[in-house]
Order: C-alpha cells, then sequence, then structure tokens
C-alpha cells in the first residue's frame, strides 16, 4: 500500500505542478519564426527539377529537438526548421519497418502486406517486389539515386536490396539494429553477424567508423562526385537514435550534468546527429546543390523512453498508438519555399512523400494505381489546405487481440478486440490494445522512477477496447469521449470497415534458419535464390551438413573478434 501511495503521489504531483499542461501553442516552442505570418516572398523560380535529400531519424522522440522545448542541443535542426516549414500535424508510424515501406511506397501497410509488426532479420520477406518505389520513379525523372543508412525492408534475396529497388548507390545496414562501431547484429543468442554494405557487398572495411560519421561523410562524398546540373536524390537514413546507446565520448561530456544515463547517453547522440545534418547542409552549399534543394526532415516513430526518449507532452511510446507513437517531428527546408519561416497545422503523413516528391520531380504518377498518399507541396509551400482529410494508422489482425473487445462492442460492424487505430478529421479512434498508454515527463532525475509509468495501463487500458479522441482539442488524449460520442465512434469504425476490405493478406512467415549470417560469411545478408519464394522452406538441412558449415565458419567468428577488439582499441568508445 505505501508504494502505490507514493506512485499515486508522484503521479498526482506531477499533474498538480503542471507537467501536463504544456502549452501546445507557446509561441517559443511552435509558432512562427517570421515577424509577418503572411508573408510571401518569391523563390528562385522552378528551371529545373529540385535536388531532394530525405533524412530520417531513428526513434528520435517528439520532445527530443530544441524547438519543441527539449533538454538536448539540436541548433542545425532548429536552424532549418526556423528558416523552412515545420510541421506539427505530422504522422508516422509506431515503428520502423512500416514507416520506412509506406515511405517508399506511399500506401499503408495493409496495402503492402506488412501491417504486423517488423521484417526480422531471419524471415524470407520483404518489400514486395511489385511495388513501384519512390526512388524508381524519382530514376524515371532522370534522377541519380542514393541511399545512406539503415534499410529495414528485407533482404533475403537479392531483389529485395535497395540496389534493386531504385537506388544506385547504397551504403549502410540491412536489418534493424547494428552497433554503432562494429555494425554486429545479433537477432538472439548465437546468431550474430556483421551488417553493414557497400552496394551489395559486405563492407567489412568500414567496420570501426562511428556510422553517424560514417554516413554523413558518404553524403558529402557523393554530393562531390556528382554534377549539381543534374537532379540528385539522397535518402539518409541515419541509424541515429536507436538502441544500443553509443556516441563519441566528446558528445556525453556536453551533458554531464544529467543524471540519468540513458538520457545522457541519448542526448549526446541527437547532438552529434545534428552535426552531422550541418555538415550535409554544409556540403550542399559548397557543392552548388543548396539553391535549388528540398530538405526533408522527419522521424521514423515515437521515442522509446525507457531507452532515454521522450515524446512529452504526448501520450505514449514507439510501438503505441497514442500520438507519442505516431506523431513525428517534420520541418521542410528550401530556397524554393513560398511562403518560409512559418508552423504549418496541416494535416501530413509519411505515405504523402511520395507523391509530393515525384510531382516535384517533374516525375509521372498517372501509372502508379492505389496510392494513399496526397501531393501536400502546395500545403507545405503556400499554406494551401491538405487535401488530407484522415489518416489509417494501422489495422494489425495478428496483434494480440484485446481480452474485453468485442463485435458486439463494435455496433455488430468491428470487433473492438482487433488493434486498430484511424483518424478522421478531428476525430481519432482506437480499439484493441494501442499500447502503453502513460504520459512519461523527460528522464531528468537520476533513477527517474518508472513503476508508475504502467499504472494508468493496468487501471485503464485493459479494461477497455474502444477509445475516442477530439485530437485537434485534446492532443494529449486525456479526455476519451468514446461513451459520449458513439455516433462519432460508429463512423470511424465503418471507416475501419471500409479499409479492411482492401487490405491484402498479412505477410509474416516463419523465420528460417538458412539466413544464420555462420552460412553467409559472418554477415547478414541474401541467402534465398531468385527462384525462392516467401514461403520457402529451404535451409532444411541435415544436422551433419551444418554443421560442416558451421566448421569452414570457424574464420568468420575468428575474424569478427579481431575486429571487435581493434575497434574497442582505436575508437572512443562509451
Amino acid at each position: 500500500m505505501a508504494v502505490y501511495a507514493l506512485t499515486g503521489f508522484s503521479l498526482v504531483s506531477l499533474l498538480s505542478f503542471g507537467y501536463m499542461s504544456w502549452d501546445w501553442m507557446k509561441p517559443s516552442l511552435v509558432a512562427d519564426v517570421a515577424t509577418d505570418p503572411m508573408e510571401k516572398s518569391l523563390p528562385p523560380t522552378f528551371t529545373r527539377p529540385p535536388h531532394i535529400i530525405f533524412i530520417l531519424t531513428d526513434d528520435q522522440g517528439y520532445h527530443d529537438i530544441g524547438y519543441h522545448g527539449s533538454d538536448i542541443q539540436t541548433p542545425t535542426l532548429d536552424r532549418l526548421a526556423a528558416e523552412g516549414v515545420k510541421l506539427e500535424n505530422y504522422y508516422i508510424q509506431p515503428i520502423c519497418t512500416p514507416s520506412r515501406s509506406q515511405l517508399i511506397t506511399g500506401r499503408y501497410q495493409i496495402h503492402t502486406g506488412l501491417q504486423h509488426s517488423i521484417i526480422r532479420p531471419r524471415q524470407p520477406n520483404c518489400l514486395p517486389l511489385d511495388q513501384v518505389t519512390l526512388p524508381q520513379k524519382l530514376q524515371e525523372a532522370g534522377y541519380s539515386t542514393h541511399m545512406v543508412g539503415k534499410w529495414h525492408l528485407g533482404f533475403y534475396k537479392k531483389e529485395c536490396l535497395p540496389t534493386r529497388r531504385g537506388f544506385d548507390t547504397f551504403l549502410g545496414s540491412l536489418t534493424g539494429n547494428v552497433d554503432y562501431y562494429t555494425y554486429d547484429n545479433c537477432d538472439g543468442p548465437d546468431v550474430c553477424g556483421y551488417d553493414l554494405h557497400e552496394g551489395e557487398d559486405v563492407a567489412w572495411d568500414q567496420s570501426g567508423k562511428y556510422s553517424t560519421f560514417l554516413y554523413a561523410q558518404r553524403v558529402s562524398k557523393i554530393l562531390a562526385s556528382h554534377s549539381p546540373k543534374e537532379p540528385i536524390f539522397i535518402y539518409v537514413a541515419f541509424q541515429a537514435v536507436h538502441t544500443p546507446l553509443q556516441s563519441p565520448k566528446e558528445y556525453i561530456y556536453r551533458y554531464r550534468s544529467m543524471g540519468n544515463v540513458a538520457r545522457r547517453k541519448y542526448a549526446a547522440m541527437v547532438t552529434c546527429m545534428d552535426e552531422a545534418v550541418k555538415n550535409i547542409t554544409w556540403a550542399l552549399k559548397k557543392y552548388g546543390y543548396y539553391d535549388n534543394s528540398v530538405i526533408v526532415f522527419s522521424t521514423d516513430n515515437g521515442g522509446q523512453t525507457f531507452s532515454g526518449g521522450s515524446n512529452w507532452p504526448l501520450r505514449g511510446r514507439k510501438g503505441t498508438y497514442w500520438e507519442g507513437g505516431v506523431r513525428g517531428i517534420g520541418f521542410v527546408h528550401s530556397p524554393l519555399i513560398k511562403r518560409k519561416r512559418r508552423t504549418s497545422w496541416a494535416l501530413v503523413h509519411i505515405t504523402d512523400w511520395y507523391p509530393t516528391l515525384v510531382s516535384l520531380a517533374r516525375g509521372n504518377l498517372s501509372n502508379v494505381q492505389g496510392l494513399d498518399g496526397y501531393d501536400v507541396w502546395p500545403a507545405i509551400s503556400e499554406g494551401k489546405e491538405s487535401p488530407r482529410t484522415e489518416i489509417l494508422h494501422n489495422i494489425d489482425p495478428l496483434y494480440n487481440h484485446a481480452k474485453y473487445g468485442s463485435l458486439e462492442d463494435g455496433f455488430g460492424i468491428w470487433n473492438t478486440a482487433v488493434q486498430a487505430s484511424i483518424r478522421v478529421g478531428e476525430w481519432k479512434l482506437l480499439t484493441g490494445d494501442p499500447g502503453y498508454s502513460d504520459w512519461i515527463p523527460p528522464q531528468t532525475l537520476t533513477n527517474f522512477p518508472g513503476s508508475w509509468w504502467n499504472l494508468e495501463r493496468l487501471t485503464d487500458g485493459l479494461r477497455k477496447s474502444v477509445w475516442l479522441f477530439n485530437i485537434t482539442a485534446d492532443p494529449y488524449e486525456r479526455y476519451d469521449l468514446s461513451e459520449q460520442r458513439p455516433d462519432v465512434v460508429r463512423t470511424l469504425l465503418m471507416r475501419l470497415v471500409h479499409y479492411n476490405r482492401t487490405a491484402i493478406p498479412v505477410r509474416y512467415p516463419a523465420e528460417n534458419p538458412r539466413a544464420h549470417p555462420d552460412f553467409n560469411g559472418g554477415a547478414w545478408g541474401p541467402w534465398a535464390s531468385e527462384d525462392d519464394g516467401e514461403d520457402w522452406e529451404g535451409g532444411r538441412e541435415s544436422l551433419k551438413s551444418r554443421n560442416k558449415k558451421k566448421k569452414k565458419c570457424k574464420i568468420c567468428k575468428l575474424r569478427s573478434f579481431f575486429r571487435k577488439l581493434n575497434t574497442r582499441l582505436m575508437s572512443n568508445r562509451i
């Protein structure tokens, strides 16, 4: 009882002292920078297609940027956003693969079969090969296309690789989580391998270089070797600030006063990434690209709160359909924007970048059917109304069904045990289990208490399967209106039914033992042939045969050991 009393006191104290009354419209945090909000300075004329730089960060929380009132230093991102257009009604997906797939295809997860979880390293699965990707459309428009960073859209056969999906060059990792220095990734006990690739080859020689620096340097090299007279698209998918929490120690030293160790390391990684963006911007100017460029910055999902991230004052975290999981940091910086230095509240979703960027590139969208995204450039550049009025956050039929959900609770038209979420206009509906429903203040205290984080979920979430919020009036999702407005609930459930009728079957195959890095020279990479399908049952070799292959790969393990040892000796690793 004493523990619960103390827990309750902590939550009430936070509420009493105003921690949850963060001013959504506070000028110092998200308001326009321009003295004249109606400023309409004319941009340079579009004499040729613009250079496009798309920067995607990994697991950066909504609160973790300077202009959202963060304690983390992001001067470059703050300046770029202030001089461009901040997107304060911008939505992404709650986890890695879904956001990346929707960016690359312009389609909701339910239309690519990737509506459940992420693509695991050992799954014979990847972005459907029948999808025409964003870089492929830009190639058609005459662009040189390059990717640097994290792929996480599958690699079980070569056709799935970035260089087969529209990118002329690629330097980065194929899986979702690697060491920032050694580039090793473990997908379970004794299932470890190296994951840094140059094109379709393993980049063994790059081990030991901090990935954030390595990726920024590669972007500069690409720009230096290309002509600014020819359009270029560079997709920079930073590994930062996903775990493991690693940063050069000089960045950690800046945050030595932070009591929470995880937050301290995380903050260092964010600031390091900010400086990498500074170097990329500098390279754009140095090599003559900047005046005809469009820089898009986006996070991929909400921050992971137990790994140093913060989505304050939003509810929830990475992996949830609360605002803290799906409302992203986003802005566009470009000399070509007509109305700069302002904040846009136009509704924008990550699927919108596909048609928006292809249109900017003067590409052809007439032969692309079934896009879920909209061209939002007029809304961003000119301040016009967004063509988007609703967002399907997702429908995941495989996620654990909510204990208290039923078809009856869904007016006989929708099983509310199914995890789903949709926004229509100012209304947002969630069904099933949307994930941890907590509000977590920035982790600035030493040993910040975590026991109360799940308290609301235990007392509220487990006995419900339907939530309704007026997200415009209540962006923190504090007031559930599902009982007061059953008419709105029913309307939004009908929209879920509509979308569900268009969904294709979930692609989530069982893991295949043939994917083990030991069978691939110690590195993660393609293992299936061109003729193998997603249901391939290969890899069921005899134990004798598998042991022979493992013996042949003993040198891989020895090489990995010396690589790690060399990295630890040469790098300033924390």
